[in-house]
């Protein structure tokens, strides 16, 4: 399959593109800056893969919670290339939990298995679900939570991943074992299969964020984001 992923969900940036079995991966400064060179730098694979957004079967990002701001350019994003591409026929969308992308970073780089995914919040909280790796395959509750770091509960044998240990420090699970994890593109791609055998593609009008805040208002930069994605289909690809 052709694929695009990405994430704008922490403070960094993560973009991949597969084209069966190869992979091309970016990795940049996320947050304000995150809207701005996220088209650019999806072109730039795309083009390096040999391929176009039309080719694309699906595309997968991280659909939150994290950032206002990055879940919202995530979305405008998606659904302006998933709208226009295949010459307008539009293509499928897969939005992946954010904290489930963490538990595989975490399988994938560290081995784990049983994890208490941990992202900052920011305002003194954090984003928290627990997944085990079972049968080929992470299993959730689907249930996460928002709250202080000292009211993470950590099961003997688990282990905490995320990013929010470097912001909390002891405050947060001090006798776990914790392991640095973010919701990168490549752990997204590695989800994907799974998730669109299950039914997990959606329509362009379906690409929206999962928020545990309420926030509505668009800020300048996600508008400019909606509108890069549009212009984007319409401009020739980088040689």
């Amino acid at each position: 399959m052709n694929l695009l992923a990405f994430d704008t969900s922490t403070d960094t940036l993560s973009i991949a593109v597969a084209r069966g079995a190869a992979l091309w991966q970016h990795t940049g400064p996320g947050g304000a800056q995150a809207s701005a060179t996220l088209i650019p730098a999806m072109r730039r694979l795309l083009a390096e893969a040999g391929l176009d957004f039309a080719a694309l079967d699906a595309i997968t990002f991280g659909r939150g919670p994290g950032s206002f701001t990055g879940l919202r350019t995530a979305c405008a994003v998606a659904q302006g290339l998933a709208f226009g591409a295949g010459g307008g026929r539009g293509t499928a969308v897969l939005p992946v939990d954010t904290l489930a992308a963490v538990a595989e970073e975490a399988r994938q780089q560290h081995g784990c298995t049983q994890v208490v995914a941990v992202l900052d919040a920011r305002m003194d909280e954090v984003y928290v679900a627990r997944y085990q790796w079972r049968a080929g395959a992470w299993r959730g509750d689907g249930d996460f939570g928002l709250c202080a770091p000292e009211a993470v509960q950590v099961p003997a044998g688990w282990t905490v991943a995320g990013n929010a240990l470097a912001a909390y420090g002891e405050r947060l699970a001090p006798f776990a074992p914790h392991v640095h994890a973010l919701p990168t593109a490549t752990a997204l791609l590695r989800l994907a299969p799974g998730l669109l055998a299950a039914g997990g593609g959606l329509s362009a009008d379906q690409a929206l964020p999962r928020y545990i805040r309420d926030k509505v208002a668009k800020t300048t930069a996600e508008r400019m984001a909606e509108r890069a994605a549009q212009a984007a289909l319409t401009t020739p690809a980088l040689p």
